[in-house]
């Protein structure tokens, strides 16, 4: 993949694109503190890759679809030539996800979206169009409206979008987003104080879970638009996904400060064996932003134990139950974590010193591979098999992150073939998308 990225010799490979890019971006470098090779993969200043578990990659692992600015709408990256390609435009339209099997990019239209007044979410309560545009032709199909609430996912046959909705409408934010940055999270101490950016989302956050607002979790079926609902609560239901492998596995969070609330559940789509899948075992624990593998038969979170203090890579195997605990240092937490779709190595897309890890040097794109902490001379435990796995990452540099501002979050993902890391940032100003080469490149000359 990015054949013509990684050689850089063809000029107007994104002729594509409206807008040239401020030449005072690069195309591509080489990182000279961790000798990786990467690429800017978006041409448009605006342009954002998914949010880090929405899949943004077509089944043939050829494309990827990205949002762009200036106009709003929607774009497909080429992963062989490198050439960019605007299939959709309009002022309120905001990208969900690449259809895990079609040749579809399914995008949501919300009226006012386009001013930065109106955010989908959950406690949206005004209607929400959903549309499914073919990457190649442009043609655009109606799937459904929902008539308030949020969509979160699709399931791997693309029979149902999973949302929900809140009864009541809810704000967080203190006003429009900026664009180089992804919300708006402002509050002051008791001694009237600005907070932090980290700390004031945990205040706004806790908030909202206080509210106790009654929810909804819904299916739509494709084919007919139908809407039912398949699960109520007073809890916060957020960041639902379907398994990427199981048309009728879910996995939800209850959303609120993590220390606070059991986060990770998993669900069939009837509403049925509901599951925790993660007991906390002292005060201060957390465990969030949890993943599917490829497989779907794994779930995997950043778990922490205390907050703030030390540092995991979890996963429990939905199939067994087995759980590894997969230690990293300070420095190398990240807001997001993903693995790639071979299941052999992880991204962490770091973050800063305001963060929850507190870290002094935390502003990098890193890679882990997990090495498994054996027993002793081949002695095991009577009761070894019942345990926690232990294991430890062991990181590599791969993007130098010192220049980009968190409250844009970078949220790494895997290119199809396993071969790129693909995040979005701010770190030249505008919001870009990029990817890093996995393999460490041979030229130690920096690209044009």
């Amino acid at each position: 993949m990015f054949k013509v990225l990684a050689g850089l010799a063809m000029a107007g490979v994104l002729a594509a694109a409206p807008t040239k890019a401020d030449e005072s971006i690069p195309k591509s470098w080489i990182d000279k503190d961790t000798g990786h090779r990467v690429v800017r993969l978006s041409e448009e200043a605006g342009s954002r890759s998914l949010y880090f578990h929405q899949n943004a990659y077509s089944a043939d692992g050829k494309s990827m679809v990205i949002s762009v600015d200036n106009p709003k709408g929607v774009a497909v990256v080429n992963l062989e030539d490198g050439s960019v390609k605007r299939i959709f435009e309009d002022p309120d339209v905001g990208i969900l996800f690449m259809g895990p099997s079609s040749r579809n990019v399914y995008v949501t239209r919300i009226e006012g979206a386009g001013t930065g007044e109106v955010v989908a979410k959950n406690e949206l309560q005004s209607p929400t169009e959903v549309l499914a545009i073919n990457i190649d032709s442009g043609k655009v199909k109606h799937v459904a409206t929902v008539p308030r609430g949020k969509v979160h996912s699709i399931n791997n046959d693309e029979t149902l979008l999973i949302g929900a909705f809140a009864e009541q409408e809810y704000s967080m934010e203190s006003g429009p987003r900026h664009a180089r940055f992804e919300a708006r999270y402002e509050a002051t101490d008791k001694n009237g104080n600005p907070m932090s950016f980290a700390d004031a989302k945990e205040v706004r956050i806790n908030e909202r879970l206080e509210a106790r607002i009654p929810m909804q979790m819904f299916v739509v079926d494709t084919r007919t638009g139908e809407q039912r609902t398949i699960h109520q609560a007073t809890d916060w239901l957020n960041h639902i996904q379907f398994s990427p492998a199981d048309p009728n596995k879910i996995m939800f969070c209850h959303e609120g400060p993590w220390h606070k609330v059991d986060r990770i559940w998993t669900m069939n789509v009837d509403g049925s064996d509901i599951r925790k899948m993660h007991t906390r075992t002292m005060n201060m624990e957390i465990a969030g932003h949890e993943f599917f593998d490829a497989s779907g038969e794994r779930i995997f979170y950043d778990l922490q134990t205390p907050r703030g203090e030390v540092f995991w890579l979890a996963s429990v195997d939905l199939n067994t139950g087995k759980r590894v605990w997969r230690h990293l240092p300070r420095d190398y937490w990240s807001v997001h974590f993903n693995v790639s779709p071979d299941g052999s190595l992880f991204a962490g897309d770091g973050g800063d010193e305001e963060m929850v890890a507190r870290a002094e040097d935390g502003k990098w794109i890193s890679l882990f591979r997990d090495e498994p902490i054996n027993d002793v001379a081949g002695i095991s435990a009577p009761d070894a098999e019942s345990l926690i796995k232990p294991a430890v990452l062991k990181a590599e540099r791969l993007v130098n992150m010192e220049n980009h501002d968190y409250r844009l979050e970078p949220n790494v993902t895997f290119t199809p073939d396993n071969k790129w890391v693909v995040f979005r940032s701010n770190m030249h100003g505008p919001v870009h998308v990029y990817a890093v080469e996995v393999a460490k490149t041979n030229d130690n000359k920096e690209g044009n």
